[in-house]
């Protein structure tokens, strides 16, 4: 069956949305004569994406990448179902009560019984290919996402910095990415 399709129209440009494998898909511009494309792989999160929470940056970076691609005039936000760094959001909803205790982000994880991260980028791959696209200028701070994108055969031409400026609350969970999953942050 054809992935559903349809114009998306935002305040930071037209996007066509495809929904693929339960992932939504933006795009804008000529993407397949113009690569490296400019490219967000971003993992769904309700609480900052939707509920436009402080204690992460995630909402933050998913409005910086569209303005980023609107700048550009083409480019791909990959927006996968995998919330909570992969634990889902009941067990997210948990860790943060851990977060209200003290705990860090990671901390809180483990303290569920819970991995820090389970994502996998194999299906944001499969997608970029069957968009015709395989080398990108990835939007990331993430090392880890880097390295699965290139295992499973997405050339990244360069890494593009994503940072937010840290609010008061958020601050310790993006020192927290920085320390514990070698996120590349400068944290002014």
């Amino acid at each position: 069956m054809k992935p559903a399709s349809a114009n998306l129209p935002t305040k930071y440009g037209t996007f066509k949305i495809l929904i693929h494998h339960s992932n939504a898909v933006l795009i804008m511009g000529d993407i397949k004569n113009h690569q490296p494309v400019l490219t967000r792989i971003h993992s769904r999160c309700l609480t900052g994406d939707s509920f436009y929470s402080l204690r992460c940056d995630c909402g933050d970076q998913l409005k910086e990448s569209m303005k980023k691609i609107q700048k550009a005039g083409r480019g791909i936000i990959i927006y996968l179902n995998q919330e909570g760094r992969g634990v889902g959001l009941t067990n997210k909803i948990r860790a943060y009560k851990l977060q209200d205790q003290g705990m860090d982000t990671v901390d809180a994880n483990l303290a569920l019984g819970l991995p820090t991260d389970t994502r996998n980028f194999s299906m944001a791959a499969k997608i970029l290919k069957e968009l015709g696209v395989t080398k990108i200028n990835l939007l990331t701070n993430n090392p880890q996402k880097q390295n699965q994108l290139k295992k499973y055969g997405i050339e990244i031409s360069k890494r593009v910095p994503l940072e937010i400026t840290p609010n008061k609350i958020n601050r310790r969970y993006l020192q927290t990415k920085k320390e514990k999953l070698g996120h590349k942050l400068k944290l002014v």
